[in-house]
């Protein structure tokens, strides 16, 4: 295949998995942002929000004051930010439309007919209306191009650069919000003692933004499949991080990383390869009291340097260069 066409197809798939995170995080933050609060803590989860894609300081110069109404249309519909829906629709649509030839007409028309219709939408004032409804379309629609690219593709190397960058960008975006939440927190994990001496007054706080957490990778009725308890910070960081059968933690997503990878080497691409089944081991073989004891935030860093070296050496062996 050549580096172009795999290119394409490799951030085609990253930034419709891109538009749905940030919907994710938005219907999240919205719906949060409704419920009784300080406006000091609503202003707080905006900005973390920000943070998470590592906006603030674009954001800051070009909206100033923290709103809620200032954040979301910077995020959803704002041309000139290059992480926001309308930004990552339209650079989905276009690489698709690059190698149109190498895709079915299914994912084609669905790649298309998701920009127009958003086009649409938000011309019609139809975000301003209802938000929520706006962000549960786009995740419909990211859950319809991964849903028809399995079902209608064949499973060659087109496919596997398709699925390596949706799974690269969720490990990504999980971790970022994981390190954003947790720090929001303001906790500091010692052991599990720790959680449960929590003051009482902390308890429906806590619970509101865990849950929160929960939902913007659906994952609250899986936790309470898997745990079957209340929901406690360092089960929520296991769930995220190391269960291989939750599809958005990074065990999982590495997971997969790894096997299209395996699936298209090449070569020159055994470096790349082994540093992303060294990762993948150590979230196999990781335990949560030993992150939490060594630091979440230093984890997760150090998660997300290795992912962006493992993305670069993709580039690298695979498609057009990262300059």
């Amino acid at each position: 295949m050549l580096s172009r066409t795999a290119d394409h197809l490799f951030w085609m798939s990253r930034y419709m998995e891109r538009a749905e995170n940030t919907a994710r995080m938005l219907d999240v933050n919205y719906q949060t942002s409704l419920l009784p609060q300080s406006a000091d803590a609503a202003e707080k989860g905006w900005k973390g929000l920000l943070g998470i894609s590592e906006l603030s300081g674009d954001f800051a110069t070009r909206y100033g004051a923290i709103s809620a109404r200032n954040v979301m249309q910077y995020m959803v519909s704002d041309a000139q930010n290059p992480s926001s829906i309308r930004s990552c629709l339209m650079a989905a649509r276009e690489n698709a439309r690059a190698v149109r030839g190498t895709l079915t007409t299914e994912v084609w028309e669905t790649q298309n007919q998701t920009w127009l219709e958003f086009q649409r939408m938000v011309a019609a004032s139809d975000f301003q209306k209802d938000p929520s409804a706006l962000f549960e379309w786009v995740k419909f629609r990211s859950h319809l191009s991964r849903g028809v690219t399995v079902g209608t593709m064949l499973q060659d190397e087109a496919f596997h650069f398709l699925r390596i960058g949706s799974f690269l960008e969720r490990a990504d975006n999980t971790a970022r919000l994981l390190d954003v939440k947790f720090h929001a927190a303001d906790l500091e994990f010692h052991g599990a003692a720790q959680a449960q001496g929590q003051a009482a007054k902390d308890v429906e706080y806590d619970f509101y933004h865990w849950s929160a957490v929960l939902r913007s990778v659906s994952g609250f009725e899986v936790y309470r499949k898997a745990y079957r308890n209340v929901i406690l910070p360092e089960r929520v960081a296991e769930l995220l991080i190391l269960r291989p059968d939750m599809p958005r933690s990074l065990a999982a997503c590495m997971q997969e990383v790894v096997g299209n990878l395996r699936r298209v080497a090449n070569e020159q691409s055994g470096e790349t390869l082994r540093l992303a089944g060294r990762l993948r081991a150590d979230l196999q073989y990781g335990r949560i009291d030993e992150i939490l004891a060594t630091g979440l935030h230093a984890f997760l860093t150090q998660f997300l340097d290795r992912v962006n070296t493992i993305g670069v050496g993709i580039s690298r062996d695979f498609l057009v260069p990262v300059q």
